[in-house]
């Protein structure tokens, strides 16, 4: 889920986030790599349906990609301190890996059942309706929701459209083959949100374009580490990303990164943390450190390369820090608890109200958001006419190596 640099469109709110021959860049070396012990042994339903955790033979949940780290942080693999640091961290590593396992399952659903002709509707609930059922919370009862399922609604942004954009009731928007989609969804386990999206396209003269930005995670996926410095992942995602054109009727468009967008650290409930993940070069010196989790994600686009606010909302989150401000209109307080009770600080979308059998709620939750104890998060889009795509991953910082856990045979 994308967390947006404060600029004017965001009126100060800090979220609003034929082939052509590409010439060759020179590869950087890899660092050696474990891969993913996926258990496939056991096989799943279609659509997914049987909880991830009765599928496993071990009883453990499959590690994501562990990553060694380099330089004067090579010595974590092999440091008995560090060791032991990771071994009591153990709780909260199988609470990513059993989430990130749930992603891996649905979206590779998705990727194979997802058609144009199909409605947005159909499927943002088919994806919603897996992961509810393989982390086996539903969700319809007080509180269940916190324990496990949706971190955040799932945004099916189309063409232009960057991110944020979910169907709302009644939304009757269909794909077409000339769409090319984002799909954008977390899955958490005791608020563990892993936050993971791709892109998918149906006619191949978009295949640069997806190429561009899953280069361009992975860039920024092999530069992220302990002690690495904010600017130094944008440079290398930029880099990678602008690397790219697509032609499009005959015209030539360089794939730009989207400047305003961004990655972001992801704490306990919270989708997004305090500190951000720039897309392209610039002067910020913050550093990672150990221990923190964060969401690497780009958004590459043939249009500016700068998204603003548009088209209705349907995204929303209580803020953290709610301010305890009266509120006069019944409604608004009903929803308020509501929202309390069933996704605290998770973000959620209209459709889950409804789902909860919510009515006639617009008004309150209007109230909520100009009162500043709810934040609103609408679509973000580039100029109309323009494409997107977008690809990420969640990674780990243990203590003695780098784990990305939303990692797959897909991408």
């Amino acid at each position: 889920m994308a967390l947006v640099r404060q600029s004017f469109a965001s009126q100060g709110r800090m979220y609003v986030d034929h082939h052509l021959a590409v010439k060759p860049r020179k590869k950087k070396k890899k660092p050696k790599r474990k891969k993913s012990s996926v258990n496939r042994s056991a096989k799943q339903s279609s659509p997914p349906r049987i909880p991830v955790a009765s599928l496993l033979s071990s009883g453990q949940f499959p590690v994501g990609e562990e990553v060694e780290y380099l330089g004067e942080n090579a010595f974590r693999t092999t440091n008995e301190e560090k060791r032991h640091l990771d071994r009591m961290n153990n709780d909260f590593l199988e609470e990513y890996r059993h989430g990130a396992e749930v992603h891996r399952q649905v979206r590779q659903w998705a990727q194979k059942n997802v058609k144009p002709g199909q409605s947005l509707t159909e499927i943002a609930e088919g994806i919603e309706n897996g992961v509810r059922a393989l982390t086996g919370h539903q969700g319809l009862e007080e509180g269940d929701n916190l324990k496990g399922g949706m971190g955040f609604p799932t945004g099916l942004s189309l063409n232009h459209c960057a991110a944020h954009f979910t169907p709302n009731a009644g939304n009757k928007t269909v794909l077409q083959k000339e769409d090319v989609m984002k799909i954008d969804f977390g899955v958490h386990i005791n608020g563990r949100i892993v936050d993971s999206a791709f892109t998918m396209a149906f006619d191949p003269i978009y295949d640069n374009l997806l190429a561009a930005a899953k280069d361009a995670t992975n860039a920024g996926v092999r530069e992220a580490g302990i002690d690495v410095r904010m600017s130094d992942i944008g440079a290398a995602i930029q880099e990678a990303m602008e690397s790219y054109e697509v032609e499009l009727g005959g015209q030539s468009f360089p794939v730009k990164c989207i400047r305003n967008l961004n990655g972001h650290d992801i704490t306990q409930y919270s989708i997004h943390g305090r500190k951000s993940v720039p897309i392209v070069k610039g002067r910020d010196q913050t550093k990672m450190e150990e221990g923190e989790t964060f969401a690497i994600e780009t958004f590459g686009s043939t249009g500016k390369g700068y998204v603003r606010d548009d088209m209705e909302t349907s995204h929303y989150a209580k803020k953290a820090d709610t301010p305890n401000i009266p509120l006069r209109i019944s409604s608004a307080r009903t929803l308020l608890s509501s929202i309390s009770k069933n996704f605290g600080t998770l973000p959620f979308c209209r459709r889950y109200l409804d789902r909860l059998g919510h009515e006639k709620y617009l008004l309150g939750l209007n109230n909520l958001v100009s009162s500043g104890i709810v934040e609103a998060y609408p679509p973000l889009c580039d100029i109309k006419g323009s494409h997107t795509a977008q690809f990420e991953h969640t990674i780990l910082l243990r203590p003695t190596v780098k784990e990305v856990i939303s990692r797959g045979d897909d991408y």
